[in-house]
């Protein structure tokens, strides 16, 4: 690609850029708030210290699922793995130390409460998910691939205690025998019934088959 191309896709990118701070300022005068998760997180965020180490510069910042966000709103990359492995939840505070040598290393110093929600696994808008509590949150595919879960594998998640949430931490993929006695449990219980493979719940306003037998026994004998 010639220079001319290269100046000219520049000039388009920062084109885009202006043109998103202006749409993202003209939001923010209208409502008050751009992104109501993000102004939270931001607000939650520390200010970066005057005194930082000559060796390096440190960063603190609020996890939102994905990436760190420091007291300005910028964004910092978290590797997808060190999250997974780590379990970060939504709001938990971190620190980022940026090295001479311009390497990167997070650490969690200030993790949320955190409460276990039990969902299944799906796959929506080509982005995994886990629909618990009547809700779907996101996940990180570094998650799922680390605990080798599958669509419709139940899971259990990590969730703020409180506030909303956009993402979730798998905590564990429930192994397949697990699963499938909890749901013979519930059918054994009547929460739910089986029909040609299928669980679904057993409707409470369904009248029970021992109930209409009698009935029909009776027409046949007053015939």
């Amino acid at each position: 690609m010639s220079d001319d191309g290269l100046l000219q896709i520049q000039e388009l990118l920062e084109s885009a850029q202006a043109s998103l701070k202006t749409a993202t300022s003209m939001l923010r005068e209208l409502t008050g708030v751009s992104d109501p998760l993000k102004e939270r997180l931001v607000s939650r965020a520390v200010r970066p210290s005057l005194s930082a180490p000559v060796s390096g510069r440190m960063i603190e910042g609020i996890f939102d699922g994905q990436n760190m966000i420091d007291s300005a709103g910028q964004s910092y990359p978290v590797p997808a793995n060190y999250a997974s492995k780590s379990k970060l939840v939504e709001g938990d505070g971190m620190k980022l130390t940026i090295t001479d040598e311009g390497k990167f290393i997070y650490k969690q110093i200030a993790p949320i409460d955190r409460r276990i929600a039990k969902g299944v696994l799906i796959q929506e808008d080509g982005q995994y998910k886990v629909l618990a509590e009547g809700k779907s949150f996101r996940v990180l595919l570094a998650s799922v691939t680390f605990y080798r879960a599958e669509v419709g594998d139940q899971v259990t998640v990590l969730l703020p205690s409180v506030g909303e949430a956009k993402w979730a931490a798998i905590e564990a993929v429930l192994p397949k025998h697990l699963a499938e006695a909890a749901a013979r449990e519930a059918i054994s219980q009547g929460a739910l019934e089986e029909d040609d493979g299928e669980l679904t719940p057993v409707a409470e306003d369904a009248p029970a088959e021992e109930e209409e037998a009698p009935k029909k026994t009776r027409k046949k004998k007053a015939a």
